[in-house]
């Protein structure tokens, strides 16, 4: 999370980035404005030995594990409003998605979005969230800063969201969600390398520009994000 709030911070300064990559050892992450102490149950997550962190995004939690994890980030002017930057990013994600097979749709628009309530991410698909049959896909969240945005999301490649459910406190919502494995049919998970080159190659088709490949700039603000205080906060 420290590497992608890096990106943010570097991305005032004109350039845009597309990070793709996998978590080691797996981690739940929270929603940046999630109540975090009320909402899951802290010591359930210490007897299963779940790592956790707070985004820099919004939303509810993911549990990151059998899953790819995107992020863009880039000056505001890229893709015009953070509404309109959503639908585009999703637009390119589906492109890749649908070439390797899945038959993956926008979700519609709702005039009222749906509260905010403690589970998982993957509970419900809000306007624009990619979708198979009704079953969220993919997740995302953004954070605007500045000049500049950051989002980023996950595609599941395996459905285990259910473990957010797990450590939810009081009233659940469990995940309607679905993976890349089920979405094609498969019997064996799909792995992650494939989608990552699927994603990438739909990124430099859809936007045009330099693409160079490298390591993300610095990490400057790495201690919020080893911080209890900020991960627990209320």
């Amino acid at each position: 999370m420290a590497v992608d709030h890096s990106l943010l911070r570097a991305a005032q300064e004109g350039v845009a980035f597309l990070r793709l990559y996998r978590w080691s050892p797996a981690c739940l992450s929270f929603g940046r404005n999630e109540t975090a102490r009320t909402r899951y149950d802290a010591a359930a997550i210490r007897r299963l030995g779940l790592d956790t962190v707070r985004r820099p995004t919004g939303g509810r939690a993911v549990w990151h594990d059998s899953e790819l994890t995107y992020a863009v980030a880039a000056p505001c002017t890229v893709f015009g409003t953070l509404a309109e930057t959503y639908i585009t990013i999703h637009r390119m994600l589906a492109d890749a998605l649908r070439r390797l097979g899945v038959p993956v749709a926008l979700a519609p628009r709702r005039s009222r979005a749906p509260r905010l309530a403690a589970g998982a991410c993957f509970a419900t698909a809000v306007g624009g969230e990619l979708v198979v049959r009704n079953a969220k896909l993919v997740g995302s969240a953004q954070v605007r800063e500045g000049a500049a945005f950051l989002q980023h999301g996950s595609v599941l490649l395996q459905n285990d969201q259910d473990i957010v459910t797990d450590v939810t406190c009081g009233p659940r919502t469990s995940a309607k969600a679905i993976s890349l494995t089920e979405a094609l049919g498969q019997k064996t998970p799909i792995p992650f390398d494939p989608v990552a080159c699927a994603i990438a190659e739909a990124a430099r088709r859809a936007w045009a520009g330099c693409w160079t490949e490298g390591v993300p700039p610095i990490v400057t603000d790495v201690w919020r994000y080893g911080d209890d205080a900020w991960t627990w906060r209320a």
